[in-house]
């Protein structure tokens, strides 16, 4: 199996927190805890405002298929069940919960008895898990697939490409004995033909060190030293240059035989099983020029990020210019610092007015038209024509977006990050696919009405 390499770019890694142990965070005295931490339909409160809650107890229940239950990260009162902001700048309904300080643990918690295959599913589902590697996607709809039969690969996403994030990093060096459980468990229950793959770049030498060790007598599992370039841990990135495959349009990782999961996930519902622990903390790695001392920290979802913040020294020089949750590349920009941890939260970031563009006029002083250098064509990890792209959706080409591909950007910013005349790409790939997808919908719903008319004179005929 030759390990390929495809589009990308290489910002400086600054993997500062990678050999920092992980730190617990004192319990804080609120949390807020949305109930929309993962793709698909929000979660439904379970709980109202004056009820007592125990850690680990289930207060937002799955609504659907692709959805995932949300526990309580501790014990304390339900003070409100309301809208507030989320990381991603929208809002979500969130229950805050005053802690009572003792973490208690919910009376029914204890660990599962897990023999087939269907029992399996019913525990990853129950424990909350969601892809922790950024997307959030439903861990239960992933597996319990048609077909299971045709899944030749499990791949196990260790690769952390984004700059500064060390989480998983850790998870693999401090929990490797979930590591190992969670793996164990899908050879056993998923059974994929060929094995598993547990992917890291090559920039973690303790981790991957750490894994081989882990798995030296497991024939089943690989691991695979991938060149450390961005975005390699992208799905369709991994699965083309671990195995050559391509991912279509519009088509789900089964259509190549594999199934991705991040390394984090596996321990949580590996954890729930041998416990009953469900998904209620998140090792965040809090980084940034501005941070007095960066390290990762484990921390119960639902916290404030700026007691992350205070947990680590602060800040360097006062408040921060730019704080961000997630990486530099993908992550969001923050209005303030309430924002919660949510199981997402992989990373927080500070960085101080001198390293960011001061305002819009300043970064519109440096913005050119497209000199067409064709950087950005080189390191699209999707071989797509952003500038193209761009000049589709300034015209209102609905048509050329589409012959573009433009629903086959990942988003990653590789474009972007190169791009001598500081446009605006990743901006301009999110509005055209949702003025691609509107444009879609409209259509749709005018053919639904045209069959219904036709079906309302065909039945006066």
């Amino acid at each position: 199996m030759v390990i390929k390499k495809i589009g990308g770019v290489s910002p400086p890694h600054n993997k500062n927190t990678q050999f920092c142990e992980v730190k617990p965070l004192p319990t804080p005295k609120v949390v807020h805890i949305p109930m929309k931490m993962h793709s698909g339909k929000p979660a439904v409160p379970v709980v109202k405002a004056g009820d007592t809650v125990k850690v680990g107890q289930m207060i937002g229940e799955a609504n659907g298929l692709v959805s995932a239950h949300v526990h309580s990260s501790v014990s304390g009162t339900v003070k409100s069940i309301n809208d507030r902001d989320f990381v991603t700048g929208q809002k979500a309904v969130s229950i805050t919960i005053e802690t009572d300080g003792q973490q208690t643990i919910y009376d029914d918690l204890k660990p599962l008895a897990v023999k087939t295959q269907e029992e399996f599913f019913d525990a990853v589902r129950a424990s909350g898990a969601v892809g922790l590697g950024g997307a959030g996607f439903p861990t239960h709809p992933k597996l319990a697939i048609k077909n299971l039969d045709q899944i030749e690969y499990v791949i196990i996403n260790g690769a952390e490409c984004e700059p500064y994030i060390t989480s998983d990093t850790r998870t693999m060096v401090e929990n490797f004995a979930e590591v190992y459980k969670g793996i164990k468990l899908l050879l056993e229950h998923i059974k994929p033909s060929k094995g598993v793959l547990l992917c890291i770049e090559a920039n973690k030498p303790e981790a991957i060190q750490i894994m081989r060790e882990t798995f030296a007598d497991e024939e089943k599992v690989e691991i695979k030293v991938l060149p450390s370039l961005y975005p390699q841990g992208e799905r369709k990135v991994i699965v083309y240059n671990l195995l050559g495959r391509v991912i279509m349009e519009g088509a789900r990782l089964a259509s190549v035989g594999v199934i991705i999961l991040n390394v984090t996930t596996i321990t949580a519902f590996a954890k729930y099983i041998e416990t009953g622990i469900p998904l209620i903390n998140r090792i965040v790695t809090v980084d940034g020029p501005s941070v007095k001392t960066p390290m990762n920290v484990l921390a119960p979802i639902g916290t404030p990020i700026r007691e992350l913040f205070e947990f680590c020294g602060d800040f360097v020089d006062g408040e921060p210019k730019k704080v961000v949750v997630g990486g530099m590349m993908m992550g969001f920009a923050q209005p303030n610092m309430d924002v919660p941890v949510v199981k997402t939260t992989n990373c927080i970031l500070a960085f101080p007015e001198h390293a960011v563009i001061k305002d819009i006029e300043g970064e519109r002083k440096y913005r050119t038209a497209c000199i067409k250098c064709g950087r950005c064509l080189t390191k699209c990890p999707m071989k797509l024509m952003p500038p193209n792209i761009e000049n589709a959706y300034t015209l209102k080409k609905l048509d050329r977006l589409d012959h573009y591909k433009v629903n086959l950007c990942v988003e990653c910013g590789s474009c972007a990050y190169v791009c001598p005349s500081k446009r605006p790409l990743v901006q301009v790939m999110q509005l055209s696919k949702e003025m691609l997808w509107l444009k879609q919908q409209e259509l749709k719903a005018k053919a639904e009405e045209a069959a219904m008319v036709a079906a309302v004179k065909g039945a006066l005929q």
